[in-house]
């Protein structure tokens, strides 16, 4: 059996979810001090909202918008110890609304200078879980980032946040896609291109990055979310659907999971996230779209169950389980199939 060195999953990443006050007010019960914060409002159609410490406090993206960086004084304001302090503005804290924040721990910091790229970037990590945000400025020509995890990134999200000319769609690396092809928070099948991540796949020092303005514009700034993969905590990988509901797809990822991420790869389709925080440890088929400002609603495009070893589509939908079709996926756990302790592995137990 596989035995995972991090047996408290939710010290590193964790959803919280908490009520709209419509004012200003603390969240707490992240279980740590958050270094990402993406928040969404489930109950009006309000944008996704991306914090991170690197860029700052009150500098969000949005993951439905190609738009860069806004400054919002009444957004998120602060990260904690335990969670983080949000302000009036709507899309974080609406009077009475019904929000849902997923939050990565990185290094609990702004960053450090990492010179392993042949240009200089800003890290701040988490190496014990895999976990990166980098930030550099753009020159125009191929070059390479630093991302300092001392591991082989699997998934990379980013996006250009300022002083550029034109704004552009945020890009995302897949290990199962390679460095010659991408995708975009859109609806878009993935697409083949050098011009992104260079055609060369990330080593455990750098990422590499390529001429195309939406990652290297000159003097444009570029943030990214790296992540390595990490045995019974994180799993970036594929599956195949096969369009049926009783026997749906079954995806092993060596834990049972918190947090999923899917899209279909090769056809235009929505990005749907799953959690299990939401409606319980199985999130049926409550959805969010990160490609979309819709507000929760019931969809059968993600009814599944979460397992202590994986997840079960129990769908037919070709957004995540058409016959054939082929899909990705971003993974956090709750818990892993077997942690270590001590010296003997103690499985999960099933729900």
């Amino acid at each position: 059996m596989a035995y995972s060195s991090i047996v408290k999953p939710s010290v590193n990443f964790n959803t919280k979810l908490y009520t709209g006050n419509g004012s200003t007010q603390s969240v707490t019960g992240v279980g740590f001090q958050p270094d990402l914060t993406w928040i969404k409002s489930r109950v009006y159609s309000e944008d996704h909202q991306l914090t991170d410490v690197v860029r700052g406090v009150t500098k969000s993206l949005q993951s439905n918008l190609s738009a860069t960086e806004s400054t919002f004084t009444d957004g998120l304001t602060a990260f904690g110890t335990d969670g983080f302090t949000v302000g009036s503005k709507s899309d974080f804290n609406y009077n009475n609304d019904n929000l849902c924040s997923w939050n990565w721990k990185a290094g609990n910091s702004a960053g450090s200078s990492n010179s392993d790229g042949s240009v200089t970037s800003t890290v701040s990590v988490n190496t014990a879980a895999g976990f990166s945000i980098y930030k550099y400025t753009g020159t125009g020509s191929a070059l390479s980032v630093g991302h300092g995890l001392g591991a082989v990134p699997a998934f990379i999200i980013q996006k250009e946040y300022g002083n550029n000319s034109t704004t552009s769609q945020w890009q995302i690396y897949h290990q199962i896609l390679g460095a010659g092809e991408r995708m975009t928070f859109e609806r878009n099948a993935k697409s083949t291109t050098s011009s992104i991540w260079g055609g060369s796949s990330p080593t455990n020092q750098i990422i590499n990055i390529g001429t195309s303005g939406a990652v290297n514009e000159n003097g444009a700034y570029y943030v990214g979310y790296a992540f390595s993969e990490l045995k019974g905590y994180s799993k970036f990988g594929s599956y195949l659907g096969n369009g049926t509901a009783d026997m749906g797809s079954f995806i092993h990822t060596g834990f049972l999971p918190a947090f999923v991420l899917i899209k279909d790869t090769g056809n235009t389709s929505t990005w749907h996230l799953a959690d299990n925080k939401r409606t319980g440890y199985n999130p049926d088929n409550w959805r969010l779209q990160p490609n979309d400002s819709n507000a929760e609603y019931i969809g059968t495009e993600i009814d599944s169950n979460f397992l202590s070893n994986g997840f079960q589509l129990k769908n037919t939908d070709t957004d995540t389980n058409g016959d054939g079709r082929t899909y990705i996926y971003a993974a956090f756990a709750e818990n892993p199939f077997v942690a270590n302790s001590g010296t003997n592995g103690v499985p999960t137990t099933a729900r």
